[in-house]
């Protein structure tokens, strides 16, 4: 299909400049032909079709129109208009502002420099945010690399290109139509190189890739370009990113290692896990992983090869269910005033809702005053009295089994309780709040509004209210 000539009208759109010509699509700059002003900027893309391109070429177009209608949030651009296959096949959406991750490691390889382990965290989780909000809405990408990452100016990231999506809703045509594994060699997980589609976990593995990019200026599998060396990744590990560059802390390693882990089970089980690790580092539980600098033994590799050699495809559950299955519960604890029959309630909740999901995190969390804490005084400085009450919350959680979990403590600062509640569990995607009911009764709820009552009203999660209660034997006590 010839380039289309700026100044041109198509279907009401004035064409301008061509902002990218890539192997898939032309990218133009549009507006209204009738001057009219749009809410924003827009961009039209329209695939190549020439002889010599791929059949995945109009399937991707038919598919990026199929699923950007229904996405909604600012991860993605905003929907405008597309055209038919007949005449011209188009899709107008906005421009959003920003640079791809792929030009920030250009600037990076350019310059001989490599990102600071803080600016890495934070391009992960932005990136992670973005993909979990893509999983809500029971979409995978399946080709998240640095090209198709949008680093907005505000600090979040927006997902590009969502021709080799899936929608738990919607035909999977790729898969109809294309019987080989498509996607981009250096970032596809190892189930979409044998078929499978439709997993949240394959945009975790890409954003391994990614981050183990950015962390070391290499690709852990290469770049391989044949259907024998992408399958190479079924049981091969790449080399411990603290190997190529000494100056990474574990907790980075234990991070990346496990978005790349070749079992799909063994990765984060959602990208909001991911993010909490990436903004929690202190959390993070460093094994083997994060601390080795020596390849994965040669049998382990074996025995990978011998059991990838049977795979095949398997369906997928839809991926706002697989996330649902795994949710972040956030357990707020007080930390004064609190009756032993408070607690143990709180814990007793806590462990009947971990209890029906496996590998749920579970953050929990207590609320303190500024005033307690001071500059001047030695035992009222901020490190001595956060020590204090993370001791408390271990002890807490200690009766609990949480072996299948993984778990963080935390000590939140604020005078506004309940907000400093619904901040957290907005910030870090809690899908469920445990915290004690209102005690001072419903008299006097109906004239002051308690802290589980604003917490419940303002929440973006369910929010369990626990009664106290003692067991039996300890009534009498």
């Amino acid at each position: 299909m010839k380039r289309l000539e700026a100044g041109t009208e198509r279907d009401g759109f004035r064409i301008g400049a061509c902002l990218h010509a890539g192997g898939m699509a032309h990218i133009y700059q549009v507006t209204y032909a009738d001057a009219r002003s749009a809410p924003f900027a827009m961009v039209m893309k329209v695939p190549r079709m020439t002889a010599g391109d791929g059949a995945e070429n109009i399937v991707g177009f038919e598919v990026e129109h199929q699923i950007l209608q229904v996405l909604h949030g600012t991860h993605v651009p905003r929907f405008v208009a597309a055209g038919d296959l007949v005449h011209l096949p188009y899709l107008v959406m906005e421009h959003v502002q920003g640079q791809t991750l792929q030009q920030l490691l250009d600037t990076h390889t350019q310059n001989h420099t490599r990102a600071e382990v803080a600016d890495i965290a934070r391009l992960g989780a932005a990136i992670a945010r973005a993909a979990h909000s893509l999983h809500q809405q029971n979409t995978c990408h399946l080709d998240i690399k640095p090209a198709n990452v949008l680093l907005h100016p505000d600090g979040h990231a927006v997902l590009l290109d969502f021709g080799l999506s899936c929608h738990a809703h919607y035909p999977d045509l790729l898969a109809e139509e294309l019987r080989q594994a498509v996607g981009s060699p250096a970032w596809i997980a190892p189930e979409q190189v044998v078929g499978v589609r439709g997993d949240p976990r394959s945009d975790i593995f890409a954003i391994g890739v990614m981050l183990y990019e950015l962390a070391t200026a290499e690709l852990p599998f290469g770049n391989p370009q044949t259907q024998g060396g992408m399958r190479q990744r079924l049981w091969m590990d790449p080399t411990p990113p603290r190997r190529l560059r000494a100056d990474l802390p574990e907790w980075l390693q234990e991070v990346v290692l496990r978005c790349l882990e070749p079992e799909a089970a063994k990765r984060y089980p959602s990208a909001a896990h991911l993010a909490f690790d990436l903004e929690h580092p202190e959390q993070v539980k460093v094994s083997h992983r994060g601390k080795q600098l020596q390849g994965t033994p040669f049998f382990t590799h074996l025995k990978r090869w011998l059991k990838a050699a049977g795979m095949h495809y398997q369906p997928s559950p839809r991926p706002s269910q697989q996330i649902e299955e795994v949710p972040i519960v956030m357990v707020a604890v007080p930390h004064h005033d609190a009756s032993d029959a408070t607690l143990y309630s709180l814990r007793q909740a806590v462990a009947r809702s971990l209890g029906i999901r496996p590998g749920a995190r579970l953050a929990v969390v207590t609320v303190i005053s500024p005033s307690q804490t001071s500059a001047t005084e030695g035992d009222k400085s901020e490190t001595s009295v956060h020590r204090q009450y993370l001791t408390q919350l271990h002890q807490w959680a200690q009766p609990l089994d949480l072996e299948q979990h993984q778990t963080s403590f935390h000590v939140l600062e604020a005078s506004d309780v309940a907000n400093a509640i619904v901040r957290y569990a907005e910030g870090n995607h809690v899908s469920m709040i445990v915290m004690g009911a209102a005690t001072h009764g419903l008299q006097m709820q109906r004239w002051v509004a308690t802290v589980p009552i604003k917490v419940a009203m303002d929440a973006p999660c369910t929010v369990i209210l626990v009664k106290q209660s003692l067991p039996f034997e300890q009534l009498s006590r």
